[in-house]
C-alpha cells in the first residue's frame, strides 16, 4: 500500500469515528448502554426441576428487570448483565452456584432463593460479595453481616400467622418440614399465639418432599378437633400435595364444614373472610398458610373459586398482589418478559426478586462511580444507604440501628406482614396495612 492511499484511508476512519462520537456525545448508540461506564454483572439463583419448592421465576424476573434497564441505558449508564443459575434444592448445588458467581467476578447475588444457607453464605463471604434480598428460607441470610434480607423470612411469616390464627382458631395443628429449618417453625408459631394467650399449636413434622400426606394430614385434623379447629402447614411447593391429601379424608361424623375454611371465627362481616350476610358457617376445620407455601399462582391451579383454599388464612410479606404499589412491576413484566410464564407477578419469589433488583438499582445510582464493585455495594448498605420500595415494604435500611436482633434472625430489618384470606378465588387483604410483628418474633425461643 503506497503511502498517499494510506493517508487517505486513515484520514476517512478518523473521520467516521468523530461523526459517530458527535452524533451521541459518548461514543455509543442512543438507547443502547456503553461509553466509560464498565458494566455491573450480578448472579440470581434458585432450584428449579426438583422434587422440593421450585422458583424458576426468580431468575426469570432477574432477565426481565435486566432487559428492562438495559433498555432505559442502564443502571446510571451501566450495562446490568444476568448470571442465572439452578442450585437444585442442594448443598452441593448452591455451593457451586456461589463459586460461579465469585469466578465470574459477580459484585452481588440478587432475589434468589436457596435453603442451603450454609453451603453459598461461605464462598460469598470469602470474596466479600453482598447477598442482596434472598427469599428469607436460610437461617444465614439473617446472621451473615453480608446479607441484606428485604423481608423477615419465613420468622416474620409463621410469627404473624399466629397472630393472624389467635382471632379464629380454637385449636390449631401445624404440618411442616422434617428438617433443621423446620424445627423453628413451632416456637415462632407460637410466639403470635400467645400474643392472645393462644395454647400451643399440635407440632407434625412431616417429609419435605412427600407424594402424599395421609397420615400427617389426618393427625392435623384429628388434633384441631372439628370446633373452630384450624390446620396451617407450611411445606413449600408440597403445602398444594398435603392440602389434596386433606380434602380426600374421609368425612368425620358431626364435621359440619366443607373443608375450605370459610368463615373468620366471628361474625363474617369484619375482614371479608366470612359469609357477607354475617351469617356463619357451621363449624369446621379450617386451613391456612403462609406465602409462598401457599399464594395466587396456586390458588389458580386448584381452582380459582372452587379451590380447596377458598376462605383461607393466608400471611404475606408484602401486599396483595392487586395492589396498586405492584404496578410498575407489571407494567415491566409485560413489556420485557416476553411471555414468559414463569415471571408472574403474583408470585413472591417474582416479587421479592423485584425489590431485591430495586435494591440494587438505587444503590448503583447512589455511587455515582465508572467502576461498581462488591465492596462499594457492601459499604453504601451498611453505610445507611434508605431504599423506598414505592410502598411495597416499608423503607429499607440496614444500618445497625436498623437490625431488629433478634436471637436466630439478627439482620431482620423489615418485620411488617400483610394478614391475607382467599375470597373467590382471589387472596385479597383481611385487613388494610402493614401488621409489625417484631416484637412477636423477637419474644420467640
Amino acid at each position: 500500500m503506497t503511502g498517499r492511499r494510506l493517508t487517505s484511508l486513515l484520514a476517512y476512519v478518523t473521520t467516521a469515528t468523530a461523526g459517530a462520537s458527535l452524533l451521541t456525545g459518548c461514543g455509543v448508540l442512543p438507547g443502547t448502554t456503553g461509553g466509560s461506564r464498565e458494566p455491573v454483572t450480578v448472579m440470581t439463583w434458585a432450584p428449579d426441576q426438583t422434587r422440593a419448592t421450585n422458583m424458576p421465576g426468580m431468575p426469570a424476573m432477574a432477565q426481565t428487570f435486566a432487559r428492562w434497564v438495559n433498555s432505559q441505558g442502564g443502571i446510571d449508564g451501566h450495562e446490568l448483565r444476568i448470571l442465572t443459575c439452578n442450585e437444585h434444592n442442594t448443598t452441593t448445588g448452591a455451593a457451586a452456584c456461589a463459586r460461579r458467581a465469585v469466578r465470574e467476578k459477580a459484585v452481588a447475588v440478587v432475589g434468589s432463593y436457596s435453603q442451603n444457607g450454609r453451603a453459598f453464605m461461605a464462598p460469598l463471604e470469602a470474596a466479600g460479595i453482598p447477598y442482596i434480598g434472598g427469599y428469607g428460607i436460610s437461617e444465614d441470610e439473617f446472621t451473615s453481616p453480608l446479607s441484606y434480607p428485604v423481608n423477615g423470612g419465613q420468622a416474620s411469616l409463621i410469627a404473624g400467622h399466629g397472630m393472624q390464627l389467635a382471632a379464629s382458631c380454637r385449636r390449631v395443628s401445624l404440618v411442616r418440614p422434617d428438617t433443621l429449618a423446620g424445627d423453628k417453625f413451632p416456637e415462632l408459631l407460637n410466639s403470635g399465639l400467645r400474643k392472645a394467650s393462644h395454647r400451643s399449636a399440635v407440632d407434625i413434622p412431616a417429609v419435605e418432599d412427600a407424594a402424599e400426606y395421609t397420615e400427617p394430614a389426618t393427625e392435623a385434623r384429628e388434633k384441631a378437633g372439628d370446633e373452630d379447629g384450624c390446620v396451617t402447614a407450611v411445606l413449600g411447593e408440597r403445602t398444594q400435595t398435603f392440602f389434596d391429601s386433606f380434602r380426600r379424608l374421609p368425612q368425620q361424623d358431626g364435621d359440619g364444614g366443607d373443608g375450605k375454611g370459610n368463615g373468620d371465627g366471628g361474625d363474617g362481616n369484619g375482614d371479608g373472610s366470612g359469609d357477607p350476610s354475617g351469617k356463619k358457617e357451621e363449624d369446621g376445620v379450617r386451613i391456612s398458610s403462609v406465602l409462598g407455601s401457599v399464594g395466587q399462582p396456586v390458588i389458580d391451579r386448584t381452582g380459582g373459586a372452587h379451590s380447596p383454599f377458598e376462605g383461607a388464612f393466608v400471611t404475606g410479606w408484602y401486599p396483595e398482589a392487586s395492589d396498586k404499589s405492584w404496578a410498575p412491576m407489571r407494567k415491566v413484566i409485560q413489556e420485557h418478559a416476553f411471555a414468559d410464564n414463569r415471571v408472574d407477578p403474583a408470585d413472591a419469589g417474582v416479587q421479592t426478586t423485584w425489590i431485591a433488583y430495586t435494591v440494587l438499582k438505587e444503590v448503583v445510582e447512589s455511587l455515582d462511580t465508572d467502576t461498581v464493585t462488591a465492596t462499594q455495594i457492601a459499604y453504601a448498605l451498611d453505610r445507611g444507604a434508605r431504599i423506598d420500595t414505592g410502598g411495597l415494604t416499608p423503607t429499607l435500611r440496614w444500618k445497625y440501628e436498623d437490625l431488629l436482633g433478634a436471637p436466630g434472625f439478627p439482620r431482620i430489618v423489615n418485620h411488617e406482614v400483610t394478614f391475607q384470606v382467599v375470597r373467590e378465588g382471589r387472596l385479597v387483604a383481611q385487613q388494610p396495612g402493614f401488621v409489625d410483628v417484631g416484637e412477636t418474633v423477637l419474644s420467640a425461643p
